[in-house]
């Protein structure tokens, strides 16, 4: 956040985008974003994460890691039963 001069009221979100009413063809979003009315909160270390109410059921069991390698960089959304 400090290296892009995101402001302190900001925090990360975490959604859903696309696809229909029963979660066919949607993909996952992350960024960083002021709070709406309705949003969930939560703080992961210092950094808020918002979640809007109707995204957490497709969200619930949701691993978000952070990879950097020499081939790639990004974030990965893994779903808890991809664990097992």
């Amino acid at each position: 956040m400090k290296n892009k001069n995101i402001p302190a009221e900001y925090g990360l979100r975490i959604g859903m985008k696309g696809g229909g009413g029963c979660g066919a063809g949607m993909s996952y979003l992350i960024g960083f974003d002021k709070k709406k009315s309705g949003d969930m909160e939560y703080l992961e270390g210092d950094i808020s994460v918002f979640i809007e109410k109707k995204h957490m059921m497709y969200l619930i069991g949701l691993e978000v890691d952070f990879h950097e390698s020499n081939d790639a960089r990004g974030f990965a959304f893994i779903k808890s039963e991809d664990n097992k």
